[in-house]
């Protein structure tokens, strides 16, 4: 019989050996899957963690893979913190982003930048406005976030497909479910740097990140709504006797993670695509809970752990090119490292127990 006990107290150590541990365990099972799978461990290594770093302009690439994760895994940061789990951030990612790119839309011929200054807005809104359906089922009905959020994922992609496909289609896409290309307004400009010029695909909308981090870093622990969400999480009964509202965290930790995630879609298509297609997130919004758990649930945590996954899955990307590795078994990595993570996260909290009845 196995049994959990919770620990008098976590230990600060263990708070940053854990993902470094995960990270190194799920490295060494990624390499035995690799080698029983018939490819050369070394090499694999070399493509996946390497190779991206072998370019300046691969480097720049990073940061860009990096920028929707890190912005998504913040917004989640906040959920996860008061100990609500929002698993569907991926379909308020491709809400966000339909929304504001049927704004776009509407203006072809706009070229200033206030038009996506009106779309950053207008992503928010949207992914705020998928996050509110489990949010106020949660508050009102005291419905599972974790499944209602997941199961309007689907329907959000089967809602932008059909979007796509039909009222936004453009008529010159040659059959492809394509929307007409956003106007230069509604464009990020790429980064040009003084006898360099472009690195790779690297934008101004890595600049969100850098505003994004103090100011979360700063919220999460200097200001009284900050506070309440960390009780919340760590300890209920205490944010309940101090007459912390559990309703309204709840509502307000989903709706900013939600309009984080429309954002983040707003800065990926608008910086990389310049138009609405069926598929506008790559499993960003799965792929950053990996991020915000890598991270401690902290900001500048985060950051690095959005920079580490980046890197991974280019680098998987590579392996996949040059060695012929499925990306099936590239995709391993993240479930591995997930588990580890996890088992990480549960080992710093609780002590485990084994008795045997006779």
């Amino acid at each position: 019989m196995i049994t959990f006990t919770p620990r008098d107290k976590v230990s600060n150590s263990w708070t940053l050996i854990g993902p470094i541990l995960s990270i190194i365990l799920t490295v060494i099972f990624g390499l035995l899957i690799f080698t029983f799978l018939g490819f050369d461990p070394a090499e694999t290594l070399y493509q996946i963690f390497i190779s991206p770093f072998s370019r300046i302009d691969r480097v720049s690439d990073i940061f860009v893979k990096a920028c929707p994760l890190i912005i998504v895994g913040i917004g989640l940061m906040f959920c996860f913190r008061a100990n609500v789990w929002n698993i569907g951030a991926e379909g308020q990612f491709i809400m966000g982003t339909l929304l504001a790119g049927s704004f776009a839309l509407l203006f072809p011929n706009v070229e200033t930048k206030l038009l996506l200054l009106c779309m950053f807005f207008v992503g928010f809104l949207g992914g705020a406005l998928w996050a509110f359906i489990p949010a106020i089922l949660k508050t009102k009905l005291n419905v599972n976030e974790i499944l209602v959020s997941l199961m309007l994922v689907y329907v959000a992609m089967l809602f932008i497909d059909f979007i796509v496909r039909g009222p936004l289609r453009d008529p010159m896409s040659f059959g492809f479910p394509l929307s007409k290309p956003y106007s230069d307004g509604a464009l990020i400009n790429k980064i040009s740097f003084p006898g360099i010029g472009y690195l790779g695909q690297l934008h101004y909308g890595i600049l969100f990140i850098i505003l994004l981090i103090p100011l979360a870093w700063v919220f999460n622990n200097k200001t009284l709504a900050g506070f309440q969400i960390n009780v919340l999480g760590s300890a209920p009964k205490a944010a309940r006797f101090a007459g912390f509202s559990r309703e309204r965290i709840t509502m307000s930790v989903l709706l900013l993670s939600g309009g984080l995630a429309g954002v983040a879609g707003v800065i990926e298509v608008s910086a990389n695509i310049g138009q609405l297609q069926p598929e506008v997130s790559f499993g960003y919004g799965f792929t950053a809970i990996i991020v915000a758990f890598l991270g401690r649930l902290s900001p500048v945590g985060i950051l690095f752990a959005g920079i580490i996954i980046a890197t991974v899955k280019l680098g998987a990307d590579n392996a996949q090119m040059t060695m012929g590795i499925p990306k099936v078994v590239t995709g391993l990595f993240e479930g591995i490292l997930l588990f580890f993570l996890l088992t990480g996260e549960t080992l710093q909290k609780y002590k485990i127990k084994w008795s045997w009845n006779k």
